[in-house]
């Protein structure tokens, strides 16, 4: 079959990496194909997937044809060189406006570029765009976006997840076959998880956030999305290492995960103990997130795998601690967007001269989304005089907590599993109005955060009542992210034996959208 009637959307990162080595496609043909796909099927924000707040097609393009120019003058190249690639916009990247999906930064375009797209440019993967995502980074849905919500690719009335459902939901329509995202609480995973797709959570410091705008420091981190678990350990081993320009980064070098995936993918789990968090997996749970979790289970015991019961008790107090320690340091965060050095600026309707206190006002009313003002407010709150031990020192308490549930568990087991969201996607819409039960759906993803560990989401099937998708969390102890990769790929590799094949191969075709 030709380079020209191949479906090359349809094809893994690795699968592309291996057609442009063998010398069966160009990248530039790969990347017109892609953005063929998303001018197809994307839309804007009333209509199609609308992942991409910003397409950059000439850019990707004559990154594409330098790639291919390196290619056939014989450089040395990186294994992904030429492959595209879509990223979250909460990073900064030179030439391409840099949103945050929110109106305080519209058209801001950075001088410079995050570390983690520095080393996207230099080793040759065209950017395709930037993704859609809940303002901020604040939201399990991306219907919190000031330019509109993100839909998800297996039914457009439902959310694909958040924050960053606009990474998933373009990895998941074939609009992209990798993409960057961030997970402060879950917003890698859990878009993973309900869209079908594979996402991680590095080790707290194993990749760079320089250039990540910052939303809670102590929890945020870079990670990929991606079809496969292989495709994300080639991502991660690209965009990870020690990075001398944040503070956070941690010098020593993660076991090759590339290496481990390949282990895992033979499906041998002999000699493994998986510990089945209790706290995480009883009642609650939707009946198709449950069924699916435990006859994955129950392949890991096929595969070799000692599967036991571990108790991390104080996790059900993860989403209380989560939702003090964020707001607290997002509102420190943002109090930078006063519209006198960063963010846009808003004079007072009806004030001839107004004050800079006046100005502030005005910008910041407008410029953020309630979601935003409503964590900024719980924050400030949190930090206040008289209320900071009460409410922040408490929550840290109850990290600290956390954390050591997690290391008394890996004494124990290898490595912590879960279902990784206990719904499916839920409609556009339904939970806009409980900010309760929308933080709810972080409650198995947040723990990771507050501990720093690695986590993977990998699905697991389609729920028996709706059709959608389900993903299953493996966690591991900080810096033992190969572990994360060896099981997510034994799990890949077990239920694609049990399905025939890969489960976004289930989904429903999208129409192309009228232009």
């Amino acid at each position: 079959m030709s380079a020209a009637t191949t479906d090359w959307t349809r094809r893994t990162a690795a699968e592309l990496a291996d057609a442009l080595a063998a010398g069966e496609v160009t990248s530039v043909e790969l990347t017109r194909a892609h953005l063929d796909r998303i001018a197809a099927v994307d839309g804007d924000a009333d209509s199609g997937v609308h992942a991409f707040l910003h397409v950059d097609a000439e850019g990707a393009l004559a990154q594409a044809r330098a790639s291919d120019e390196r290619r056939a003058a014989g450089a040395p190249l990186h294994a992904l060189d030429g492959v595209p690639i879509a990223v979250k916009d909460v990073l900064a990247t030179t030439g391409l406006p840099t949103t945050c999906g929110s109106r305080i930064l519209e058209g801001w375009v950075p001088p410079y570029d995050a570390t983690v797209v520095a080393k996207l440019k230099a080793a040759g993967l065209p950017i395709l765009g930037k993704t859609n995502m809940d303002e901020f980074a604040m939201g399990s849905s991306t219907e919190h976006s000031a330019y509109g919500p993100t839909r998800n690719p297996w039914d457009l009335t439902r959310i694909p997840g958040g924050s960053g459902g606009g990474s998933a939901a373009a990895v998941a329509a074939y609009e992209a076959p990798l993409a960057i995202g961030t997970d402060t609480g879950g917003s890698i995973r859990q878009p993973g998880a309900v869209t079908g797709t594979v996402g991680v959570k590095p080790t707290y410091g194993a990749v760079s956030r320089y250039g990540l705008v910052a939303l809670a420091n102590s929890l945020d981190q870079v990670g990929p999305v991606t079809r496969t678990v292989l495709d994300s350990a080639l991502l991660q081993d690209l965009i990870g290492g020690h990075d001398p320009r944040d503070s956070t980064s941690i010098p020593q070098e993660l076991p090759s995960l590339v290496e481990a995936a390949r282990q895992g993918a033979t499906g041998d789990l002999t000699g493994l103990k998986v510990g089945v968090v209790t706290e995480l997996s009883g009642e609650g749970w939707q009946p198709g997130v449950k069924a699916r979790f435990d006859e994955t289970v129950a392949l890991l015991v096929d595969a070799g795998a000692e599967v036991v019961e571990v108790s991390c008790p104080n996790i059900v107090h993860a989403i209380a601690a989560y939702y003090l320690v964020l707001p607290a340091e997002c509102s420190s965060n943002l109090a930078k967007f006063d519209a006198m050095r960063y963010g846009r600026r808003v004079l007072p309707a009806g004030v001839e001269a107004p004050s800079a206190e006046e100005v502030m006002r005005a910008s910041r009313d407008e410029g953020f989304g309630d979601e935003v003002k409503r964590r900024i407010i719980i924050g400030t709150y949190a930090l206040s005089s008289g209320y900071y031990d009460a409410y922040y020192g408490q929550a840290q308490k109850i990290r600290t907590l956390i954390a050591r549930d997690f290391d008394a568990a890996f004494e124990q087991v290898d490595v912590l599993v879960s279902p990784t969201a206990p719904t499916t996607a839920f409609k556009l819409g339904e939970k806009l109005d409980d900010p309760l039960a929308m933080y709810a759906g972080d409650l198995a993803t947040i723990p990771a955060n507050l501990a720093g560990i690695p986590g993977i989401s990998v699905p697991a099937g389609l729920a028996d009542e709706d059709g959608l998708p389900v993903g299953f969390q493996v966690l591991a102890p900080a810096m033992a992210d190969d572990r994360v990769y060896r099981v997510g790929a034994a799990v890949e590799a077990l239920l694609a034996r049990t399905w025939g094949g890969a489960l976004l191969a289930q989904a429903p075709e999208l129409e192309e959208v009228a232009r």
